[in-house]
């Protein structure tokens, strides 16, 4: 059986972005974000902006968004409401030890730390998939960088136009080692939906887990006393949210390659955040290479397609 697909209806206008445009294209608003269409209507944005410290929350890392089944709105998180520190899509590490110096800094609520859009090293489009890899910096407030990273994201309609996000980043130092940990809730690379769900929606958000299928509405786990390494929560192939925005529903399956820093745990919010962390360390000689996908599309899925896409995926 088929899953539900997610169908791009409507048309948001950006610059000269024409309607009758086929397959993909970027449309870059200078200084700050890229929107990306697929056959003339939006369907994912990069926030790109500079960090502004007079406007610090709002600007202090890159994200990426993802547009709704009308291209108008969006079905992930930006700066503002619960977890302001969330974004739609995103990277990063609560606790970053950097060798030489005390204490740890923070690039995922931003403390001590933020995140630097730099430059755009591809930006590609073609009727089958469009290409973007982006150089960000990963500072100290002082103005030092200590990791640079190459965040590559790959778009594509998968079957049934779902949109599948292939994403890898490359951290890199030149510093003799930077130590990345944090917790479950506050580390890794993530997926967070609208505010609205943790406004509104948040009892209709359910997981899909590999050992035991889909859960009950508003119910999660996490890492605690009494799950602590448990199988439910670490190592897992994929896991998957179901949520509600805009009054339709979504879901996104979440993709954990196998070649991806292991023990990795998981973390569930029934607000719309889940992904997955690992604890790694950084070298000049060892630079960090990670690699997910995201299946996002409207509607619902089963225990039967994500283990099928995760499936096609590592093979």
């Amino acid at each position: 059986m088929k899953a539900p697909f997610l169908t791009f209806l409507g048309l948001l206008v950006v610059g000269n972005l024409c309607a009758d445009d086929s397959g993909f294209a970027w449309q870059e608003t200078a200084g700050k974000h890229s929107d990306l269409s697929y056959n003339g209507r939006n369907i994912v944005r990069y926030v790109s902006e500079a960090m502004d410290p007079e406007r610090r929350e709002e600007t202090y890392k890159p994200f990426h968004q993802v547009y709704d089944s009308q291209g108008e709105n969006f079905i992930t998180k930006g700066p503002g409401g619960k977890f302001t520190h969330h974004r739609g899509i995103y990277f990063g590490f609560s606790k970053c030890g950097i060798d030489g110096t005390s204490g740890t800094v923070d690039t995922w609520h931003c403390r001590k730390a933020f995140q630097l859009h730099e430059s755009v090293l591809i930006s590609e489009a073609t009727k089958e998939q469009a290409h973007q890899r982006v150089q960000i910096a990963w500072k100290k407030d002082d103005g030092t960088t200590f990791i640079t990273e190459e965040r590559d994201l790959v778009f594509r309609m998968g079957e049934g136009d779902q949109l599948v996000v292939d994403f890898t980043s490359t951290l890199s130092t030149e510093v003799p080692k930077v130590h990345l940990d944090g917790d479950p809730q506050h580390a890794g690379f993530q997926f967070r939906a609208s505010n609205e769900v943790a406004e509104s929606t948040k009892g209709q958000t359910y997981y899909i887990r590999p050992e035991s299928g889909k859960a009950e509405m508003g119910k999660t786990i996490n890492l605690g006393k009494e799950n602590r390494g448990a199988a439910n929560i670490t190592n897992l192939p994929w896991k998957a949210m179901s949520f509600v925005v805009g009054g339709e529903r979504y879901t996104t399956v979440y993709l954990d390659h196998p070649e991806n820093p292991k023990p990795a745990t998981y973390s569930e919010r029934d607000y719309g955040r889940f992904g997955s962390y690992f604890v790694a360390d950084v070298t000049p000689d060892k630079p960090l290479e990670v690699k997910y996908r995201l299946v996002i599309q409207k509607g619902e899925v089963s225990l039967e397609n994500c283990e099928a896409l995760h499936s096609a995926w590592v093979k």
